[in-house]
């Protein structure tokens, strides 16, 4: 384990440069509301949940499904394209712009992180960057894809893969 003084966190000193939510407070608490008491309850009928994405300015392609239980940090930094499949328990951190082309299946439980921290920065500075999904891709069961990364087109991602890199067209990741 390799350490230095010199990454040692001085939290006081975050000052949250390099992020900006998009939306006023009030637009957030009222996604926040929305979010949590219909948008990913179960009996909420899935037909609901791309009109819903809509009103708070997502881009929601046609014949998208939509599960219960699917987290949107700010539905204004999102876009999908058609015919996409948004499983269960997916969460979209989606502190920058997250792009998703057409017939992309996200399965159970896959995170989509497009923020982090630096950890060679003392005060913790963002590290922040938009995340692209082209069509025809799946990411199987819990996979997490970090800040920054473009996954090509036809891609496939199996179960539980950490993506920190760009992946290429047609590309299939096991591990």
């Amino acid at each position: 384990m390799s350490g230095s003084k010199d990454y040692l966190r001085k939290l006081s000193n975050f000052d949250r440069k390099g992020y900006n939510k998009g939306r006023n407070y009030l637009i957030q608490a009222l996604w926040f509301g929305i979010m949590n008491v219909f948008f990913m309850k179960w009996w909420l009928p899935q037909r609901f949940r791309p009109p819903i994405l809509r009103m708070f300015g997502a881009t929601i392609g046609k014949n998208v499904l939509i599960r219960h239980r699917v987290r949107v940090l700010w539905p204004w930094k999102l876009e999908v394209g058609d015919h996409c499949w948004l499983g269960e328990d997916l969460w979209l951190l989606n502190l920058e712009q997250i792009q998703i082309g057409d017939d992309v299946c996200l399965s159970q439980g896959v995170m989509i992180c497009t923020g982090s921290h630096d950890y060679k920065s003392a005060q913790f500075s963002y590290r922040n960057a938009p995340i692209r999904i082209e069509s025809g891709v799946w990411l199987a069961a819990q996979t997490l894809v970090l800040p920054g990364v473009t996954i090509g087109q036809g891609a496939t991602i199996l179960a539980r893969a950490t993506i920190k890199e760009n992946v290429p067209p047609g590309t299939i990741i096991r591990d």
